[in-house]
């Protein structure tokens, strides 16, 4: 699997980082990992570009992580690509029917399936079979995991149990919005989430959603990680694509 890193940053993102969005291939399977501001501009300079998308995949639906949704739907459907699933936590396709009466004139222009899924329930999306993980945020929010190979925490603070429930993946991406200065809820500090992740083992760590407020401390925030957390730790960088073992 190759996960491309499209948005790294947060509800305040900056010209180098644009807000969240992970785009996931395996073989001739391609899957959207939300769907923020800027991220259709960044799925664009891809090979697959959003017409090749077979699917959305949404954590939770705060803006920073379904803002380019509906731009998104709109430029399939004038590229031809009419066909596309949105997969998401309760309250997925109410969101999808409240975006369409705002913007009337997209209904129906895409044939679009909108499936809700629940923590604990396996299920398959786009060819990737998808475990879901309720994450510790200011709303309701999934991490998913994908097999051994790939875990997102989507927005979270760091906690044992999902820890636990990507423990042995190849990469986890994990939220990391702040230095250690700052506190914060609903989100980890580097200090914080190194001491949820002592004592598991993942081959790649990389830390994302990054407030601005990270410039110029991402060294110091990837050592504070590894005081506690004895693995490989990287800040996540827009348009660098990692691959698993599977």
């Amino acid at each position: 699997m190759d996960v491309t890193f499209l948005g790294t940053g947060s509800a305040m993102p900056t010209g180098e980082r644009v807000q969240t969005g992970l785009l996931l291939e395996s073989g001739d399977d391609s899957l959207l990992l939300d769907c923020g501001s800027g991220v259709l501009h960044r799925l664009a300079a891809t090979e697959t570009g959003y017409e090749g998308v077979d699917a959305v995949l949404l954590t939770h639906h705060h803006l920073d992580h379904v803002s380019d949704l509906m731009p998104f739907l709109k430029a399939r459907w004038l590229a031809g690509a009419t066909d596309v699933e949105v997969v998401g936590p309760p309250g997925t396709e109410s969101l999808l029917d409240d975006l369409h009466d705002a913007h009337e004139y997209m209904r129906d222009r895409v044939d679009l399936v909108v499936r809700e899924v629940d923590a604990g329930e396996p299920f398959e999306v786009a060819g990737f079979e998808v475990e879901g993980f309720e994450t510790r945020h200011s709303m309701d929010c999934l991490a998913y995991r994908f097999a051994d190979s790939f875990a997102f925490s989507g927005d979270s603070e760091a906690f044992a149990g999902l820890a636990d429930f990507a423990d042995g993946v190849d990469v986890f991406v994990h939220d990391c919005s702040f230095p250690d200065e700052i506190d914060v809820s609903n989100h980890p500090t580097p200090t914080q989430l190194g001491e949820a992740l002592a004592g598991h083992d993942y081959g790649e760590v990389h830390l994302t959603h990054l407030y601005p407020h990270t410039d110029g401390k991402h060294r110091e925030m990837v050592q504070s990680v590894r005081e506690h957390y004895d693995g490989e730790v990287h800040v996540a960088r827009e348009g660098t694509t990692v691959e698993t073992d599977e």
